[in-house]
């Protein structure tokens, strides 16, 4: 059972800039001829828009035994304390206070982060930094989901 799912999709600006890159390829192969430009075009645009998709197309998940974040997986017993991050505070755990060795799960187009505690002894990882529209909700799901397990 999931507890909580979130993706964390691109904004629609980004789409924009897919489009402007499909439009860029075509300029290229304008002085070639039609068929460079509409070629330059397509492909421009699938490989703009293959990148886009495949960055926003990154989840965060709570199941009842684990937390996956992209590729990550932890279980739930090997994490602590989770803290809901305003933007400032996130911005400052990004930059000036980060740990170099926690697992950062960055997406910049979202201001608000939770901050998990790892507290596996055999884990280096001190905590995990995921970017969130809802970290308040995050936070409250992995607190709930370790109560209960």
């Amino acid at each position: 059972m999931q507890a909580y799912n979130e993706r964390l999709g691109v904004p629609a600006s980004w789409w924009a800039l897919t489009f402007l890159m499909g439009l860029s390829g075509g300029l290229v192969g304008l002085a070639m001829g039609p068929i460079p430009t509409v070629v330059g075009v397509i492909v421009c645009a699938a490989l703009a828009a293959w990148a886009t998709a495949s960055y926003g197309s990154v989840r965060i998940r709570v199941t009842d035994t684990e937390l996956f974040a992209g590729k990550a997986r932890i279980p739930l017993s090997a994490l602590g304390e989770g803290t809901a991050l305003d933007p400032e505070q996130a911005r400052s755990m990004r930059m000036e206070a980060a740990d170099p060795r926690a697992f950062m799960l960055l997406r910049s187009y979202i201001p608000g982060a939770a901050r998990i505690e790892v507290t596996d002894p055999t884990d280096p990882t001190p905590y995990l930094y995921l970017s969130s529209r809802n970290p308040r909700r995050l936070v409250d799901v992995v607190a709930a989901v370790r109560a209960r397990a």
